[in-house]
């Protein structure tokens, strides 16, 4: 029987959602997809930081305070981060949920904050700070005011738990689209790749290149559009957690990686690292690969990486 394409759409996370299967029947294919967004919806319940009655929120609630109990789950995604902070020497970090917010980027902002602003923005900001209990499965953040958050992650991981469910279900090919956070698997069917279109950050009408993602994700970060320029220097809504300012020199970051969750991250420490430690970082990581295009519209590329470009 032929398979055919089948879509759906939703708001979920503070993003567009798009989950794309490959089934033989609609009522089959809706039904893989209402589950998978069943468990994205599960997922935000548990990490939101926006809920007061999530377990994200109780360990906010309680810094400083005592240490809080959560599901293996929950536990095991704020480790791993963890690990994605040391590995990234805390350009990607889940407790800048906690930097006082200094930086505009809607036009408005004309002159640099103080440094001694800037300084003090990210004094409750530190990875190395939280407390990880494994008999227990608790986490705690030592001092009052700490904060963590899973803006730079959790669509990610959302992601890959989206695929694992629909792949368990039987579902052959498809691909989720988490507000550009993609994870593919399968081929379409004609047999031919999934492939995505990286933007062109010097006109985002156009794409710069096309590229097969096979079974894996590619999450590209860009930062065209919200940026602030100052004193001629431009300066991006992503902020390095280690020191309160935001990044330079970089417009676009796509990582292609095995999981979301890990492209995800990577995406956003990329622009704190810059370019060259980026692509050195990035070169040492096993399956992981990625595309940069710097202010000039320069384009570098990770060593194994073959782009066919527009």
């Amino acid at each position: 029987m032929a398979q055919h394409i089948f879509k759906k759409t939703t708001g979920l996370m503070g993003s567009r959602f798009e989950l794309t299967v490959v089934a033989q029947d609609s009522a089959s294919a809706h039904g893989h997809l209402d589950r998978a967004i069943g468990e994205i919806a599960r997922i935000e319940r548990l990490i939101s930081s926006w809920d007061p009655r999530s377990q994200t929120t109780a360990i906010n609630q309680n810094a400083g305070v005592a240490p809080v109990t959560v599901a293996p789950e929950l536990y095991a995604l704020i480790a791993r981060a963890l690990e994605i902070s040391k590995a990234t020497d805390g350009a990607f970090d889940i407790t800048y949920a906690a930097m006082d917010r200094l930086w505009t980027f809607d036009g408005t902002m004309r002159v640099m904050p103080s440094p001694q602003a800037v300084a003090a923005s990210v004094v409750k900001v530190g990875y190395g700070k939280v407390v990880l209990h494994e008999a227990e499965g608790s986490v705690y953040l030592p001092e009052k005011g700490m904060k963590i958050g899973f803006g730079a992650i959790g669509k990610g991981y959302a992601a890959d738990r989206a695929k694992k469910l629909l792949q368990e279900a039987g579902v052959r090919a498809g691909i989720i689209n988490a507000g550009g956070d993609m994870q593919a698997w399968g081929k379409q069917p004609n047999g031919s790749d999934w492939q995505v279109a990286i933007t062109n950050p010097m006109d985002k009408n156009k794409a710069f290149a096309l590229l097969p993602i096979g079974d894996r994700a590619v999450v590209t970060s860009g930062n065209y559009e919200k940026f602030v320029r100052i004193n001629g220097t431009r300066y991006v809504h992503i902020i390095d957690p280690r020191t309160g300012y935001p990044s330079t020199g970089i417009l676009s970051v796509s990582v292609f990686a095995p999981k979301a969750e890990l492209a995800d991250a990577l995406a956003t420490a990329i622009f704190v690292m810059g370019k060259e430690v980026g692509l050195d970082r990035v070169n040492q990581l096993p399956g992981v690969e990625c595309i940069i295009i710097d202010e000039a519209g320069q384009l570098a590329t990770s060593k194994n990486i073959d782009i066919k470009t527009l």
